[in-house]
């Protein structure tokens, strides 16, 4: 990608094979607008084949990740009324922040979540739907959906998938709020960080692991991980063995075997790309 879009709800940064992605209405706690999920769904979409981008990095200005949809929003919604054979504003809006979580969640990118102060609703989603998911000391994770008279119609399967029915039951239907080494425990997070300059450590780490990994296998991985439980098992092992075939002969399964045998980092550790 030789240019980022321009954002006014995201402040983007490259640094080397990474993408750092922070959500800036820190007025709102990061609260998530239409123009939001626009701007983050124009990013994913414009990275999706960027060789040179192998991670994205996903926090929020101002001590919080994201507190949930934008209540804004929600009242003009109310306001608007749909034409005849339009869908509801309010399908509408629900469904655009669905479309761009999904699309955040089968990104070819090593998708990053560093998460402190308030994760909600749809931040609570996006958390969900990282790869890797990094809890700062004042993290507060929750789905307050059902005490607000609404439902978490797009993150629901998402926090499924993440945690398993039983736990997403208990969190949905209470609309609880848990801490960092709760949502730990659960395995909405992946670590918990106990000052900012570990949170820091932790995400370098995490940074420098993704560098060790070739780029194109670590993508066909995710997407191999995403079918796991959608198709038949013998299919999908038919496939993934095509999968590896090819992943073998090609450059980065020629490069990984050269560079073991030789005893140095393969050519993708060190690049600066």
């Amino acid at each position: 990608m030789d240019q980022l879009p321009h954002c006014e709800t995201l402040l983007l940064e490259k640094q080397g094979p990474t993408l750092f992605i922070t959500i800036n209405r820190p007025d709102v706690r990061n609260a998530m607008s239409l123009q939001m999920v626009a701007e983050l769904s124009t990013v994913f979409s414009q990275i999706q084949e960027d060789l040179h981008i192998r991670t994205v990095v996903i926090r929020g200005a101002g001590g919080h990740f994201c507190a949930g949809g934008d209540i804004k929003d929600m009242a003009g919604a109310r306001g608007q009324k749909a034409a005849e054979g339009e869908a509801d504003p309010f399908y509408r809006l629900n469904r655009a922040f669905g479309q761009m979580i999904q699309q955040v969640n089968e990104s070819s990118k090593v998708v990053i979540a560093v998460t402190e102060g308030a994760v909600m609703g749809g931040g609570f989603g996006l958390a969900c739907v990282s790869d890797i998911a990094i809890a700062g000391p004042s993290a507060k994770f929750g789905m307050p959906e059902t005490s607000l008279g609404v439902i978490p119609a797009q993150i629901a399967p998402f926090v499924v998938e993440r945690i398993g029915l039983t736990q997403a039951r208990r969190l949905a239907l209470l609309g609880l709020r848990i801490d960092a080494n709760e949502a730990c425990s659960l395995g909405i997070v992946h670590q918990t960080a106990t000052s900012n300059a570990e949170l820091e450590e932790m995400l370098a780490g995490a940074l420098d692991r993704v560098r060790q990994c070739a780029p194109i296998a670590t993508a066909e991985t995710k997407a191999l991980l995403h079918r796991v439980g959608h198709e038949p098992m013998s299919g999908l092992l038919d496939s993934a063995a095509e999968k590896f075939a090819e992943a073998i002969r090609g450059s980065e399964g020629t490069e990984g075997t050269m560079a073991f045998m030789q005893k140095r980092p393969p050519a993708w550790a060190e690049s600066n790309d």
